[in-house]
């Protein structure tokens, strides 16, 4: 799905309306007396009497996160200061929040509780066909769209809602975007006399310098493989064109087509050559950062979402001011515009349709306080998350992280964006892209294998989903 960033970032720093918060609906307790013509001598004595209280019960809501560890901290406050917002609101009101690492969540626990007919009543949740799409046509989700209208959010969230969406009803919120990109150490880059990376040839120059004074080039933690996708995605969008990563579920495009090898081909070749993290398949995504961090490595391909860690007060604070980003350049015979990057707005919240009417009030009040332009700008200034959600210019205005303006020039001087295909793709495919991937870094499939055999399953995958 193609989309003009320009005109994306144009709507974000739109003037927006300061959303209206959400009126209380409880009424006073009414006196209920009954007039007597002969009055108790109780009565007589205590001419007027306070009603007593009306009783409030107390209830709680599952909430279901993904905002665990000190590279999630800054999401997790946010979070935190909802949840707290949200429990003063509603009288009685208790949440249990029930933190799971996220591919663990993805893939494993709420696709059983979704089977069950369990899940929490409030869930971080990915839109596309694999998951928000999938448990909303289980009748597993909450229809948001009258309750976007009752809360005066309908015209408040940028063009990021299709994946959330089924038959023009939102099912899930995404909490915000991102792109994915380089981030280099610019003290090792000058102690090297290395331009940055903005070049096909200034990278590779600097991958072979890196390598030959016994730097990794790229840190990487590949035990978790999502985390190698992020380049496979950009390297698929740029080398077979952005218009490929949508066109896997129509037929349009096909995992074994030449240009989408070729992808699988120079991801092999950097592996071969030594330009990543030696066994990056027994490296979690953590240890990739603190790689970076500790100068064991000149660069890193990740989510713009980690600019946040190179604050002074963040897990990488060893670097802080040390650190630049760049998107992919050019890659040499590359299809479509080699401006293009991936824009994603995958991650949000669903909520079960299972809801009891205090449930119900739970959910509408903590989305009132999540999805609005006080958090959304704390996302980006705290976290570097892109909002999702209209801001306003003195909003915008606000961003002083270098890192952050640097992602924000990224977006801007972009001429396409695409998706990651992990929002687009069925859960069966996705897992499968992971499983190959792996098996290609490890040498015991060739990239046409890898290749082939995603494609029998997105063949299997596409053809379940006409019948």
């Amino acid at each position: 799905m193609k989309k003009k960033w320009t005109s994306v970032l144009a709507v974000c720093v739109a003037l927006s309306a300061v959303l209206a918060g959400c009126g209380g609906n409880g009424n006073a307790p009414e006196a209920s007396g009954s007039p007597s013509a002969s009055p108790s001598p109780s009565a007589s004595a205590s001419p007027t009497e306070s009603p007593s209280p009306e009783k409030v019960e107390n209830f709680t809501v599952s909430l279901r996160h993904i905002q665990i560890g000190d590279p999630q901290k800054f999401r997790k406050a946010i979070l935190d200061d909802v949840v707290k917002k949200t429990e003063e609101e509603v009288p009685g009101l208790k949440f249990e929040l029930d933190g799971v690492e996220d591919s663990v969540n993805r893939f494993t626990k709420l696709p059983a509780e979704m089977a069950a007919g369990n899940p929490p009543k409030i869930m971080s949740i990915f839109g596309g066909a694999g998951d928000t799409q999938k448990y909303a046509k289980a009748g597993r989700l909450l229809d948001l769209t009258p309750i976007l209208d009752e809360l005066g959010l309908k015209d408040q969230f940028l063009n990021v809602l299709d994946p959330f969406s089924v038959d023009g009803k939102v099912y899930g919120l995404p909490i915000g975007g991102n792109t994915e990109g380089i981030f280099y150490n610019t003290e090792l880059f000058a102690q090297y006399g290395l331009n940055p990376p903005t070049t096909w040839d200034d990278l590779i120059k600097a991958a072979d310098t890196l390598k030959e004074n016994g730097i990794t080039p790229f840190a990487v933690g590949s035990k978790g493989a999502w985390v190698p996708n992020m380049t496979i995605n950009t390297f698929i969008g740029r080398l077979a064109g952005p218009e490929t990563i949508t066109g896997f579920t129509t037929g349009a495009a096909k995992w074994n087509s030449p240009d989408v090898v070729a992808a699988y081909t120079l991801y092999k070749e950097w592996v071969d050559k030594g330009y990543f993290t030696k066994g990056e398949l027994g490296k979690e995504y953590g240890d990739m950062l603190n790689d970076f961090v500790a100068g064991k490595a000149g660069m890193m391909f990740d989510g713009s979402w980690r600019s946040s860690a190179f604050k002074n007060d963040a897990v990488g604070a060893a670097v802080a001011g040390k650190v630049a980003f760049v998107t992919l350049p050019a890659l040499p015979n590359g299809k479509g515009d080699q401006t293009s990057v991936n824009a994603n707005y995958g991650e949000g919240y669903g909520f079960s349709a299972d809801l009891n009417e205090n449930e119900l009030k739970a959910v509408k009040a903590f989305i009132k306080n999540m999805y609005s332009d006080e958090m959304q700008l704390r996302g980006l200034l705290e976290d570097g998350v892109l909002p999702s959600m209209k801001l306003s210019e003195a909003s915008v205005a606000q961003v002083s992280d270098p890192i952050v303006k640097q992602v924000l020039d990224v977006l801007n001087g972009a001429g396409v964006t695409f998706p990651h295909f992990d929002s687009v793709v069925q859960s069966k495919v996705y897992t499968e892209t992971e499983t190959q991937l792996q098996k290609l870094i490890a040498g015991k499939a060739t990239p046409q294998e890898v290749a082939d055999a995603i494609q029998k399953v997105q063949d299997a995958e596409n053809a379940a989903a006409v019948q």
